[in-house]
């Protein structure tokens, strides 16, 4: 057994875990707005309750953080495990660092393993992992959103489309073609509520307007 490679392996998942977990939601709720977000809106740690709760200017930066979080879980891989040195290695290991970084952030070591489900995560990972598909996922994405202003149907749809995309610009590519449909049962599965409001026609639509002064005066009040 290479145990150099099984412990780069090893620190490639602690490490995109621990990035992943890092809830950028409720540290700019708490420190920004003085509100946490866990008692807010629907009370996830994603950018559409930011969107919500405080407004377009603190979802944009939650949506940007999580995604670099998740594609810099993916370049350490990269680094730890070079494809010169590891080649057969190194996307088994990209693979588990976005895996890694999607469950951290979906169930964060540092709020008691609760978090958000880990879509904008997912979309920086899936960006250093597989980047041919990301311009198609981020079109789609953004069209549904445009016509339904529904970010969880958004996030469904996608989900359910990146094995398809996979299965097109990655044919015969196993390990990554598992990949995706894990990744997009896990991002569907945590959307489960959220999928039987828009059933019900239930489903909150989201606005663009600012609430950022609105939430921090109330925050401080």
């Amino acid at each position: 057994m290479d145990w150099q490679l099984v412990f780069r392996l090893v620190a490639t998942a602690a490490f995109a875990y621990l990035l992943g977990g890092i809830p950028w939601a409720l540290i700019i709720g708490k420190r920004f707005y003085g509100i946490d977000l866990r008692t807010k809106g629907s009370g996830n740690l994603g950018a559409t309750n930011v969107l919500r709760v405080l407004g377009a200017k603190a979802a944009a930066a939650t949506f940007a953080l999580d995604v670099a979080k998740g594609a810099a879980a993916v370049g350490f891989a990269v680094l730890l495990l070079p494809a010169a040195q590891f080649p057969l290695a190194q996307e088994w290991g990209m693979i588990v660092a976005t895996m890694a970084a999607i469950l951290g952030h979906s169930y964060s070591p540092y709020i008691a393993f609760k978090g958000g489900k880990g879509v904008a995560t997912a979309a920086g990972a899936v960006l250093v992992l597989t980047p041919y598909p990301w311009p198609v996922l981020l079109l789609t994405w953004l069209l549904v959103i445009v016509l339904f202003r529904i970010v969880s149907l958004g996030s469904v749809v996608i989900a359910v489309e990146y094995p398809l995309l996979c299965l097109l610009f990655y044919p015969g590519n196993w390990p990554i073609l598992g990949f995706a449909v894990v990744a997009a049962t896990l991002v569907v599965w945590r959307h489960r509520a959220n999928i039987a409001r828009i059933v019900r026609g239930q489903e909150p639509r989201v606005s663009f307007k600012d609430r950022g002064n609105a939430a921090r005066s109330k925050g401080r009040s």
